[in-house]
Order: structure tokens, then sequence, then C-alpha cells
């Protein structure tokens, strides 16, 4: 017989005292001793490969060195010389698949050094200090600089143009600045409200002023800032989400795990934030497990985090996937979503716990159907099973696009989607350069964001000072 199931999204699903415990910081701070110790560990290798392996190429044996020696401002000067925002990547940036992936004490003991808690220690002691500005503007130039978002490439521009002695406007068209690292990561990631605490860091060099709410909607806004200004870089992300394109995606309850990710960021009180008790995650990346992991944290009972390949298609990376299994998401594989469905009692074969119709829930989701996949000759093919998974709410992580047809009347070359540049993000328009995720050709990283907006900046700077 089948039972009734009313849709269950509602806020408050633990006790008020729980959600601090909950979404405390997920890599707690070294103490002193501990950062002394585990600086100890570091050889202080000569071509050392983990500062190779550093998109943004921090002198790591360098940092790791001063704070064996107890010299934190130093060792944040040296992080913070090639990695402006520095601090939010050793709390962000995978660095099990990069420098610490290099570590030559992999071999050796089979365990990395930590550099990315490393880093993070001294960062902060320096944010934390009385003086942290530890860098000064060059003389002015007279230069003006338009930066269109406030995100990692576009903070990571505007810093080292004014380091240079220019002038720099930022445009974002959000109400804060800080763009994926405000609105777009997990909150037991970034606690304390660190990513306005870096915007702060970064906006005290002087002479960087931040316009919000600013949208760049059309190729006239664009022509204006190329006549306005000296130069332009374009750092707005990726605004628009992929749309699943299936049957009932439209219904209640059917959200982008962005954007409930966004609204988790900015929530003052959790307990008033809506949850479903069953809530399935479609996505493979750092954003599906970043959705789902949250999702436990505000009290889903069950969370199904479903992927169309094998474990080894996933983007997450293996440090986060077992993050995510321990704190109790369901990680499936080989299931591809192909109607979101509103009434489950003829659901067919595969149903996971049949229900009813219920008039309270009506155009409201009631879970997914998916169909079994596999490989065959190389190529992702359906084996004719289906799947129906429960879910009172349906977040969608299967990326994102840039979205924006005005680049292309503006006159940009696209290139999958994306803003095609050179190396150091020079557009095929004079004067304008790219970088971040509306780039071509990333790896979708803040890390890497940071280093497109400081080498299109250093590229800017040389066509602004040319003789």
């Amino acid at each position: 017989m089948p039972t009734t199931h009313q849709p269950d999204v509602r806020p408050g699903r633990l006790a008020a005292a729980e959600y601090a415990n909950a979404f405390a910081d997920a890599s707690p701070r070294l103490t002193r001793p501990q950062a002394l110790l585990e600086a100890e560990r570091c050889l202080y290798c000569f071509d050392a490969p983990c500062a190779t392996a550093c998109p943004t190429s921090i002198d790591v044996p360098s940092f790791i060195r001063r704070i064996a020696d107890d010299n934190l401002r130093g060792a944040a000067r040296a992080i913070l010389e090639s990695n402006p925002l520095g601090g939010m990547c050793a709390r962000v940036c995978p660095t099990e698949n990069l420098c610490e992936a290099a570590c030559v004490r992999n071999t050796q003991e089979g365990k990395p050094v930590a550099i990315g808690r490393l880093q993070r220690h001294a960062v902060d002691a320096l944010m934390e200090s009385a003086s942290p500005q530890i860098f000064t503007r060059a003389p002015a130039t007279g230069k003006t600089v338009a930066v269109v978002g406030a995100g990692p490439a576009g903070l990571a521009c505007a810093y080292t143009l004014a380091r240079n002695g220019h002038n720099v406007v930022i445009f974002d068209a959000r109400p804060k600045a800080g763009g994926l690292n405000e609105y777009g990561l997990a909150s037991y990631k970034t606690p304390n409200h660190f990513a306005q605490a870096e915007v702060r860091w970064l906006l005290a060099i002087g002479g960087i002023s931040v316009r919000n709410s600013w949208k760049l909607e059309n190729a006239a806004q664009l022509e204006t800032l190329r006549k306005d200004f000296d130069a332009v870089f374009l750092g707005m992300g990726l605004a628009g989400t992929s749309a699943l394109g299936i049957p009932g995606e439209a219904m209640a309850g059917v959200r982008d795990a962005v954007d409930f990710i966004a609204e988790l960021r900015q929530c003052a009180d959790l307990s008033t934030l809506p949850v479903g008790r069953r809530v399935v995650v479609i996505g493979g990346g750092m954003t599906a497990v970043d959705a789902a992991v949250q999702s436990r944290l505000l009290g889903a009972e069950t969370v199904h985090m479903v992927y169309r390949r094998g474990p080894e298609g996933l983007s997450a990376s293996q440090v986060e996937q077992e993050w995510a299994q321990t704190h109790g998401v369901t990680i499936a594989h080989w299931l591809a979503p192909v109607e979101i469905i509103g009434t489950l009692d003829d659901a067919g074969p595969g149903m996971v716990g049949a229900v009813t119709d219920d008039a309270s829930g009506v155009n409201h989701v009631r879970g997914v159907r998916f169909a079994r996949q596999e490989m065959v000759n190389g190529r992702l093919m359906p084996t004719g099973e289906s799947v129906v998974r429960r879910a009172d709410m349906v977040l969608k992580a299967i990326g994102q696009k840039l979205g924006n047809p005005m680049l292309t009347d503006a006159g940009l070359t696209l290139q999958d989607g994306r803003i095609a540049t050179d190396g150091v993000g020079q557009t095929n328009l004079t004067g304008v350069w790219a970088g971040g995720d509306c780039r071509a050709g990333g790896l979708d990283l803040t890390v890497q964001a940071v280093e497109h907006g400081k080498q299109s900046a250093l590229a800017i700077h040389a066509y602004l000072t040319r003789a």
C-alpha cells in the first residue's frame, strides 16, 4: 500500500544553539607550536616542486622557513607578494591536488607538509595585527582602469594595479564585493566573515573604489567604459547556470545550488533558512559538495549527491568527496536525471519508496527519475533501468556559463562560450583584458582567477606606461 508523502521544506530543523557548531570552521587554525612543528617538516627544496605547482607561484619554501623562524609577518609578505588573496586561497584552494600533491614528503612519509594550513597561519596573523597593510602604492600615474567584477580575478587585478600607482574603479552587480568568495563558497570554509575582511585589506592599499549593484548588460556600457577609462578588465565570472533540460525543472522545490549557497552565505540567522527533509543534489563538482554538505548541516535527514558518470569523473577532489561522505551525504554514480516528478504513486520500477499524490503538494517536487548509465565504447549510454529518488528539494549543480549575449554584440571573440584571450588575458578588443571564470581555457579555481587578475594587471601596467 503506498504511503502519503507531503513535501517537507522548512526552517528550524535544529535547535538554535546547534547551528554555530554545525557551521564552525571546517579546518581550525594551527596553534603556534603546531605551526612551528609542521614548518620544520619542510625540506626547503631547491627548485621546489610545490612552488611550481602553485598557480600563483608562491615561494613556498621561503614562507615556510620564515614561519619556522617565527617570522609570521615576513612569511605573509612572501605569500601576498605572489597572491594578494592568499588568505582565502589558503582556505579554499585544493592544495591536495596542487602544491601538497607535489610535496616530496609524500614520497618519504606518505604525508605532505600542510602547506595550505601554514599559509593561513601566516596570513591570518598579519590580517589580525595592528598594521596589516605591508605594501605601499607606487607614485600616481594619472591613469584609471575599470574592473568589471569584484570576485577573485577582479580584486587581484585592482589591487595589483593600485600598487603600481593606477586608480581603479570596480563595477560589480552584487551588493557586496567578493564575488565567489562572498557568495559562492560553503560557509564552513570561510567563517567569521573572512571574505569581507580580506576585501577591506585589499582596498586599504588605496586608489580603489567600488561601485556596487552595477551590471554589464549591453555593448553600449562596455563602449562607455572603454572611452572613459584608460583600460578595462572583465572579471565578472559566470552569471548563468546550466539547465537540466528535463520535464518538471520549473517545479517548486527545484533550484540552482549556487543560489542556495548564496542565500545561506547572506543569511544572518540560519535557523530561518528552509531546507528539505530529503534533498537531492545533481552534479559532481565542488558546488555540489558544498550544497549537499550544507543541506545536511541545516538538518536535512537524507542527502543524495547524484552524478551521471563514474567516481573517476567527479570534478570534486577526493578530499571533498570524503568530506561529504563523513557528513552523511550519499554519493551515487552512473545516474542521469530524466524527469522531475511531482507525484510518485505511479513512478514505476526502480521506485525508492512509493508515495501517493497530495493536494497540499501540487506542483512541488516529490522526486527525481534517473536513468542508469554505463560506458559503451567510450560513450555514456543508458542501460534501460531507471531509479526514482524521493526529494522535497532538488539542487542543480551541473555547471555555470557566461550567459551574456552582449559580449558578442560588443565585438569580443568567444571560445566555448567564454571570452578568448592571449596568455595574459588580452582580448581582441584594444585596451580590454579578461580573467577568471569568464575567460576561456581556465580551471575554474579561485587561485587561478587570482593569477589571471594579477597577470592581466601587470600587462595593463605595461600597456599604460609604455613609452
